[in-house]
Parts: structure tokens; sequence; C-alpha cells
């Protein structure tokens, strides 16, 4: 009987473990890859030269049913303390962010210009590297330079670039890609990462899915 019982317990971890890989390898791309083509995915971004060696790189993409012009004011004041990330806020309260999502557009938050900060919380966040209207955003962190300084080719710890393109139909396809560079120790850091991949993912398809409502809706 204890044979017996050890044998199934040996099955049952075996057959959680192939579980746990499957998913790894099925689950993990679409979530990366969320709303993106292949193409998509694999093409290169503004801002991707920026970090050198990412430890993580995800691409997501949604159609919005209005033109770029309708779309970009949404994305021009998102931050805490400005228009908020129309992700879900009362989870980013709950860790104290203090965040709340707008659902109008503010004329004095659309100025943006490089070197601005795009706050996360209590001053920490990213900074614009480039801010093309109605084309793309390029925001980027880094713990190389001091925030003031403009971050090189290499450089920046962390790029979040958002790219609006007019479809066929007159819509926008906008295309968020995020990369994230390595830190010492290594190990650590791919473990961070893990940790960090499904709350990104959660966080940020909510995010597209806000501004796609708000643009349209407007």
């Amino acid at each position: 009987m204890h044979i017996t019982l050890t044998f199934a317990l040996v099955i049952l971890i075996t057959l959680l473990a192939m579980l746990a890989v499957a998913g790894y390898f099925i689950v993990r791309p679409r979530i990366l890859h969320w709303g993106a083509t292949s193409l998509e995915a694999s093409r290169a971004m503004a801002g991707d030269n920026l970090i050198s060696d990412a430890i993580l790189v995800t691409t997501r993409a949604i159609s919005i049913n209005v033109g770029p012009e309708r779309v970009w004011p949404w994305l021009a004041q998102i931050g805490q303390g400005r228009g908020g990330f129309y992700s879900y806020d009362w989870l980013e309260n709950l860790m104290g962010l203090g965040i709340h999502n707008y659902n109008q557009i503010v004329p004095s938050l659309q100025n943006l210009k490089p070197g601005d900060l795009i706050p996360f919380w209590r001053g920490a966040g990213v900074n614009v590297v480039v801010a093309e209207p109605r084309r793309f955003l390029v925001l980027a962190g880094s713990i190389i330079k001091p925030k003031e300084q403009t971050v090189g080719d290499g450089e920046a710890g962390g790029t979040w670039v958002f790219t609006l393109e007019e479809s066929k139909t007159q819509g926008t396809r906008m295309i968020v890609r995020s990369r994230v560079a390595k830190f010492q120790p290594v190990w650590l850091s791919k473990l961070f990462m893990r940790v960090l991949e499904p709350m990104h993912f959660i966080m940020e398809q909510k995010m597209l899915r806000g501004i796609k409502e708000r643009a349209e809706r407007e």
C-alpha cells in the first residue's frame, strides 16, 4: 500500500511538472505578445537601441476604431498624478501608488518633451526620450545615468515604447513594447522577471483596452 501511494505521488508530481513546462512554452509567448502579430513582435521598433542586451521583451497591440489623432491625447497624459494608466487603479492603489484614471483629456498634460518624467509613484518613473504626436512615444529609465541626462544607446534599464499606426480603415493600430535590461546577479534578474511577467501582462492589456475604450467613446 505504501509503495502504491508513493508511486501515485511520483506520477502526480511528474504530471504537474509536465503541465508547468507545457504552460511555460505555450502560454508564455501568448502573454508576452498579447494582441500582436508575429511580424509586430519580431520587427525593430524605436527605442530598441536603448538596451543592448534585454532580459525581457514584450510586444502587445490592439486595434482602435478611431484615428491616431484621437488616441494620442490619452497616451500623452499617462502617469501617476497625471491621467493615470487606464488600468486597474484599485489594484495599483492596493500597493499605495495613488493612481487615478482620468476619463477626460486634460490640455495642460499634452505638451510632452524629452526629459519629462512620467511618474509611477512619488517622483519615480521613466523619462520621455522621444514624443512625436500621433506617431510614437519612447519612455526609458536608467540606473546608469541621472534622470536629467539623456539616455544613450545601450544604457537604459528599461524602455516602454508606444507606436500609433494608421490602419487601412482609418483606425489605429497601437503597439507597445517593453524591454528590460539584465542586472546583477543575472539569476536574480531572471527570477524577478518571471515573477513580474504575469502582473505586467494583466496591467498592460487592461491599459491598452482602457485607452481604446476612452478614445472610441470620445
